[in-house]
């Protein structure tokens, strides 16, 4: 279960060791994403067929890669409708908050001979990467799709492991259909991303990749990042609950589970300003963790990086919470938007005591792709920024570079870099 610490008697340094690195470079994954990157740079489709078949167990070729029409409209056919309604639900909030978030341009008139400004510009195409196979995670389709939609992306491509039969999973196309995905293709692993970044004869490469996967897929990802843009490096998933003497403690426990399922490297972190309720919280967590599908991950999870906090007040609370910088953080609080304010670092923030994470991760609008293991203090989640570039602009007349080419001159000289300085003195040698 968590572990409990207590600030009055505990040193800070080492509540925090805990959590940190959980996921330390394996010199085994790197020699092998390595051999996977180069095959796939070098042959191409052929490559990717070999490992599919090593890694997947299912045979594909060249002609099959591609997930095609009928098999799009199969998956409609197999997927109840309820599912289509909810997914649907969820990409309507997911555009509505994410299309607050688009930026224009500017230009700027100087003295009436100088024109300067910005262009805001969508990326040309980008790979979506999601987990299949046996996994199905609709969610991670839509979370990924819909804010490069809304930056303007002509072209999305998603990639994700075959299923058993060679086919798709069903959920999966048509969360990718209904979002708008251009193309999709039964790929996965590190093969994938390599696809994606140099490009086969079947799939061309891309601008940016983006998504979640396995420790291979991570590694791949960082590994070609340069060739193109890629999202983050995720780590294992975190929650941070704060909680008053008022949570419901069957809520907290709920809440606390809901992200330790997801790995046995997950940490799940409460702080609470009584012991009290936290034992109330503990007696919740072994009742409701017996009923949970995946209660050995959970368990395992806890066991290695739970752990529980009694600090002295809210504002306490939020200042450690603010040192660790958690993907999620529930303020289960009253009056908890008084404390928003507060918060300095956290990748999604969920207010009050009926806003469980769960409803950010599928349905509410901003978007679940956050960054983890510390990484908020200076990163953000994904966003229709994150498929978008600027490029500027600048516009001198002839004399408004003659009242600038001394200081130029000047500046250029400092720096030894001559043929800067003559590319403006040309211009004028012969006046």
């Amino acid at each position: 279960m968590l572990r409990l610490f207590n600030l009055s008697k505990d040193k800070e340094e080492d509540i925090l060791k805990i959590i940190k690195n959980r996921e330390e470079e394996n010199p085994e994954v790197i020699s092998n994403v390595l051999n996977i990157l180069k095959d796939i740079r070098k042959d191409g489709d052929k490559a990717l067929v070999k490992y599919t078949k090593d890694f997947d167990k299912v045979l594909l070729n060249s002609n099959s890669i591609k997930v095609s029409k009928e098999e799009i409209e199969e998956a409609f056919n197999i997927v109840e409708e309820s599912f289509i309604k909810a997914i649907k639900s969820a990409i309507k909030n997911i555009e509505f908050y994410h299309s607050k978030q688009v930026r224009n341009g500017y230009s700027i008139v100087k003295e009436g001979e100088v024109f300067m400004g910005q262009l805001v510009l969508p990326l040309e195409r980008i790979g979506v990467y999601v987990p299949g196979g046996t996994a199905s995670y609709p969610s991670s389709v839509v979370m990924n799709v819909i804010p490069a939609k809304v930056a303007g992306v002509k072209e999305i491509v998603m990639v994700t492991p075959p299923s058993a039969n060679g086919g798709i999973n069903p959920y999966i196309a048509v969360a990718a259909s209904l979002a708008g995905v251009s193309e999709i293709y039964k790929v996965g692993g590190a093969q994938a991303i390599g696809a994606l970044a140099y490009g086969t004869e079947s799939i061309k490469r891309v601008d940016k990749i983006v998504g979640p996967g396995n420790i291979y897929v991570a590694m791949a990802k960082k590994l070609v990042f340069g060739t193109v843009d890629i999202d983050m490096v995720a780590g294992p998933s975190e929650i941070l609950i704060v909680a008053d003497e008022n949570a419901n403690s069957k809520f907290v426990a709920a809440d606390l589970m809901s992200q330790a399922e997801h790995d046995k490297l997950a940490a799940s972190i409460l702080l609470t300003t009584s012991e009290e309720k936290y034992n109330e919280i503990i007696k919740e967590l072994e009742v409701q963790i017996e009923e949970m599908e995946r209660k050995d991950i959970i368990k395992e999870s806890f066991s290695n990086y739970g752990m529980a906090l009694i600090c002295k007040d809210i504002k306490e609370c939020i200042r450690i919470s603010n040192i660790i910088a958690p993907e999620h953080l529930e303020l289960m609080v009253e009056n908890s938007m008084e404390y928003l304010g507060e918060v300095k670092n956290a990748g999604s923030i969920f207010l009050g005591y009926y806003t469980p994470e769960p409803l950010g991760d599928y349905y509410a609008g901003p978007n679940h792709v956050l960054p983890t293991n510390g990484t908020a203090r200076f990163s953000s989640p994904l966003s229709v920024d994150s498929f978008i570039k600027k490029s500027s602009y600048l516009y001198y007349s002839k004399g408004e570079l003659i009242k600038a080419a001394e200081d130029i001159m000047l500046l250029a000289s400092k720096e030894g870099l001559t043929a800067h300085g003559n590319s403006v003195k040309v211009r004028f040698c012969n006046d």
